[in-house]
C-alpha cells in the first residue's frame, strides 16, 4: 500500500486543461441518436438533453489544439439517465448517446496523437436507481444478494415516492450511496478505476471524494491507479483547503476553488454580482480582496501543500457547478481576460471551462451549462485571441509553469510577481482597477540595474533602474508580462 508517494505527474505541471460538459459541447451526425432533443441553441433546462457526444469532441480536437489546450477534463461519460451523467447506470459503458465505448476509443487515439491528455470524472460515492445492483434490490427487496452494496434502512425502499429508506447523496433518492466499507464494492470501484486507465484515460477527477470519509480507501485507490499508470492524474473535488488529501498518499491535486474564490474577490472588483454569487462559494461583501490580501492568499495556497503538489493543482475560474466567471463579474470581459492572464501565469494547471474563451455567459445551474455556439459570428473573437496568446505564452515558457512564484508588489489594486527558474525570470504586473495607474515596481535583485525588459504580449520595452521600474503607466484592467 501507498507505494506511489511524493510525486505528481510531470505532464500535469505543463498542462492547460479544457473542461467539457459532454451533452453541451459538440454534436456529431456520426453518432446515431433517438429523438426528443432540445434545440441546440435553446436555453438549457434541468432535465433536457441537447445531444452533444464524444465524436463531436473528436471533430473539434483541432480547434482545441489551435487554442493551445493539451488536456481535457470530461464531466461524466458513463451510461446514465441524466444529462450531466452523475447518476451512473453502468461504469463499464460509455453512454450510447455519447457514441459508446467505440467513440471513447477513437477519442483517446485522436487526442493522444495531438498530445492531448484525457481525464475522466469518477463518481464513486453514489450510483443511481438504474445501477444494476440497486435495481436488483428494488425488484427483489430484502432477499437481494446485493443489499450490502448500499446502506439500506428498511423496506419498501421508497425510491420514487416518500422518504427513501436508504442513504443517498444530499437526500436525493436518485443517488443511492454506495457502501464502500463492503470489500466487494471497494474492489468493484478499484477495478473500474484500473480498467479505464488501461483503456487510455490519463487520470480521474473524483466527484465529492470527501463523502467517502476513509483515507485508507483513497490510499488503495491511488495504488491501483498509479500501478496501472504511474503518470495518471488524480484530482479531487474538494471545495475547502485539502491538506488531509495532499500528503502524498492520496490525491495529486484538488479542483482549486480556493484560488477561484480569491480571483473573483480581487479581479471582480465592484462588478461582482453578489446575488448571483450567493450560495455558490460563500462570497460576501466582506470578502472582497484587496491587492495585499490577494497577494497573501496566492502565496498561502502554494505553501499549504508540498510544492510538488501545489504545481499540480487544477486552477479554475468557473465550472459546471457555479455561475460562469463572466456572469459573476456582470459581463465585464476585461475582468475575465485579466483573471485568465493571472491563472495562466500562476503555478498549477489552469483549466478553462468550455466556452469561456469566446465569452459564453451563464448563471446558476442549468444556465452555466449552455451549449457551445459553433457559429463564429456569436463568438467574442478578440477574447479568444487574447486567451490564445496567454496560453501560447505559458506553453512556450517553462518558467511560467514550474518556476518559483514571488509577489514583489501589491497595492491599490495592482499586483506584481516574478516567476523564476535557473534559466529565466519573468515579471507579471496586473492592474485590476477600472482606471489607469502609474506605479513604481521595486524589482529588488530580480533584475540588474539597466536590464531591458520586453513585454511578451506587445512591443513595449522598459528599463530597470535602481528603484526598479519607475513611473510605470498601466491601462485600466490590463496586464504586462515582462522578460
Amino acid at each position: 500500500m501507498t507505494k506511489h508517494l511524493d510525486v505528481t505527474p510531470d505532464w500535469v505541471k505543463n498542462a492547460v486543461f479544457y473542461q467539457i460538459f459532454p451533452d453541451r459541447f459538440a454534436w456529431s451526425p456520426k453518432v446515431e441518436k433517438p429523438s426528443n432533443f432540445e434545440p441546440w441553441d435553446s436555453e438549457p433546462t434541468v432535465h433536457g438533453f441537447k445531444g452533444g457526444d464524444l465524436m463531436g469532441v473528436v471533430e473539434k480536437l483541432d480547434y482545441l489544439q489551435d487554442l493551445g489546450i493539451n488536456a481535457i477534463y470530461f464531466n461524466p461519460i458513463f451510461q446514465s439517465a441524466s444529462n450531466h451523467r452523475y447518476h451512473t447506470h453502468d461504469y463499464y459503458q460509455v453512454d450510447p448517446l455519447l457514441g459508446g465505448n467505440e467513440a471513447f476509443k477513437l477519442l483517446v487515439e485522436e487526442a493522444h496523437k495531438r498530445d492531448i491528455k484525457i481525464v475522466l470524472d469518477g463518481v464513486f460515492n453514489h450510483a443511481s436507481r438504474g445501477f444494476f445492483q440497486f435495481n436488483h434490490i428494488m425488484e427483489v427487496g430484502k432477499d437481494s444478494p446485493y443489499v450490502d452494496w448500499f446502506h439500506i434502512h428498511g423496506y419498501p425502499l421508497n425510491a420514487f415516492e416518500g422518504k427513501p429508506n436508504y442513504e443517498c447523496w444530499w437526500g436525493l433518492p436518485a443517488l443511492p450511496k454506495l457502501n464502500t466499507d463492503n470489500p466487494q464494492v471497494r474492489r468493484y470501484i478499484f477495478d473500474i478505476a484500473r480498467y479505464w486507465i488501461e483503456q487510455g484515460a490519463d487520470g480521474w477527477r473524483l466527484d465529492v471524494p470527501f463523502e467517502i470519509d476513509d483515507d485508507e480507501f483513497w490510499r488503495e485507490f491511488r495504488d491501483v491507479v498509479k500501478t496501472a499508470n504511474p503518470e495518471a492524474y488524480i484530482v479531487g473535488e474538494i471545495p475547502c483547503e485539502a491538506q488531509r488529501w495532499m500528503a502524498g498518499d492520496q490525491f495529486d491535486a484538488v479542483m482549486n476553488y480556493q484560488i477561484t474564490h480569491a480571483a473573483l474577490g480581487f479581479f471582480g472588483g465592484k462588478q461582482i454580482d453578489y446575488e448571483l454569487a450567493s450560495g455558490m462559494m460563500g462570497l460576501g461583501e466582506a470578502e472582497k480582496y484587496t491587492a495585499e490580501n490577494f497577494a497573501k492568499r496566492t502565496e498561502e495556497l502554494l505553501q499549504i501543500y508540498p510544492y510538488e503538489f501545489a504545481l499540480a493543482q487544477m486552477n479554475l475560474l468557473d465550472s459546471h457547478d457555479m455561475p460562469r466567471f463572466l456572469s459573476l463579474v456582470s459581463g465585464n470581459v476585461k475582468r475575465l481576460a485579466l483573471a485568465y492572464l493571472f491563472i495562466l501565469t500562476y503555478p498549477g494547471a489552469p483549466s478553462i471551462y468550455y466556452g469561456d474563451e469566446i465569452g459564453l455567459t451563464g448563471g446558476k445551474d442549468p444556465e452555466c451549462r449552455k451549449t457551445f455556439p459553433w457559429d463564429e459570428s456569436e463568438w467574442n473573437t478578440d477574447l479568444r485571441d487574447q486567451l490564445k496568446s496567454y496560453i501560447a505564452l505559458r506553453n512556450a515558457n517553462p518558467v511560467l509553469r514550474t518556476g518559483a512564484y514571488k509577489v514583489i508588489y501589491a497595492h491599490d489594486g495592482v499586483i506584481a510577481y516574478t516567476r523564476k527558474n535557473e534559466e529565466q525570470t519573468m515579471l507579471v504586473i496586473l492592474n485590476a482597477n477600472d482606471s489607469p495607474k502609474t506605479v513604481t515596481i521595486p524589482t529588488g535583485d530580480a533584475f540588474a540595474v539597466g536590464t531591458k525588459l520586453k513585454s511578451q504580449l506587445s512591443d513595449r520595452e522598459l528599463v530597470v533602474t535602481i528603484n526598479g521600474i519607475e513611473d510605470l503607466e498601466l491601462k485600466c484592467l490590463s496586464g504586462l508580462v515582462l522578460a
